[in-house]
């Protein structure tokens, strides 16, 4: 699993709190295990990429960001530090600090109802399995037993995640949304907490199988964690060639989550984003958009999509 929502980073922490808690610890320490904790700082920091999106009076600074980070990763680009500064408002795909909606969300789309749970709708081997990640996780099976395959297929990606360094409270969003809150800026979004879970919420018990099937495959064979950790060095080189490799593996072949990812993350999200963001330019402030750093790549990307509406869209780097 190549692109993960934000959403599902803040049910990571909000489900399994103690195992976060304790990676944030080991981490802000400066604790080395086995892997290193975070990335090594690099000198440039012009990261992911940011565009001008101006026309008919308005103007839009569209960032690519990933939602989860590493303190090296800041201060950002100084281009991104001022149009960021001088937004009238600040707009990212959710705020996952509006926990009512947030809570909602989950209980609709990503919990079993009472009397239901996960070893009723995977294979006997399938379970199976899945029962040897937890264990290996140190997590308990009944734990997680009302929670839906794809949300426990997410949740173990983030603990690969975590295990690199990488945490949800040092994402590009995060760090947005404090200096916003800070500044006094408006903040707006894109998307609900609804609308993102029930995009995987859409899937079969066959699909979600399958997905969390691609993902216990990754976990074994240690590509799972090596696909996520692609788009993230990526967004830190801001090089061409590694941004058109991440999306390839992030979309192509045959797997449950690479057409998912293609049809619903990508393909059905980003015309939708489009469109909000043509809605939030015509009120007449200055936008900073950061959204995850696929939705910016490809034909189907924001930019090509807003250049598709008549703007000017232009590649500040």
């Amino acid at each position: 699993m190549a692109l993960i929502l934000l959403l599902v980073l803040a049910l990571a922490a909000a489900l399994l709190p103690a195992r976060l808690a304790r990676a944030e610890t080991l981490a802000s320490s400066g604790h080395r295990g086995a892997s290193p904790v975070g990335p090594e700082p690099v000198a440039e920091r012009h990261h992911g990429g940011l565009y001008r999106i101006s026309g008919r009076g308005r103007v839009a600074y569209l960032f690519g960001t990933v939602h989860v980070g590493a303190p090296s990763f800041y201060p950002m680009a100084p281009e991104v530090e001022r149009a960021l500064a001088g937004a009238d408002q600040v707009v990212v795909e959710l705020d996952t600090g509006a926990k009512g909606a947030f809570l909602h969300a989950l209980d609709r789309h990503a919990r079993y109802a009472r009397g239901d749970d996960i070893g009723r709708h995977l294979a006997p081997a399938t379970m199976a399995r899945l029962r040897t990640a937890l264990h290996t996780e140190g997590i308990s099976v009944a734990s997680m037993s009302h929670l839906k395959p794809w949300l426990v297929a997410n949740l173990l990606i983030s603990m690969q995640l975590e295990r690199q360094g990488y945490r949800r409270n040092d994402g590009v969003e995060q760090v947005m949304l404090a200096q916003a809150r800070r500044r006094g800026t408006r903040i707006r979004t894109l998307e609900s907490a609804d609308l993102q879970l029930g995009l995987f919420d859409s899937m079969s018990d066959i699909e979600a199988e399958r997905y969390l099937l691609d993902t216990l495959d990754g976990l074994a064979d240690g590509s799972a964690a090596r696909r996520a950790g692609r788009v993230i060095e990526a967004w830190r080189s801001g090089k061409a060639a590694e941004r058109d490799a991440a999306l390839s593996e992030a979309t192509s072949g045959g797997s449950e989550t690479a057409d998912f990812t293609r049809r619903k993350l990508l393909g059905q999200r980003n015309p939708d984003m489009a469109s909000r963001i043509d809605t939030l330019m015509g009120k007449g402030d200055v936008l900073f958009v950061g959204v995850g750093y696929l939705h910016l790549m490809g034909e189907n990307g924001l930019p090509q999509l807003l250049a598709q509406r008549g703007y000017l869209v232009e590649r500040v780097y």
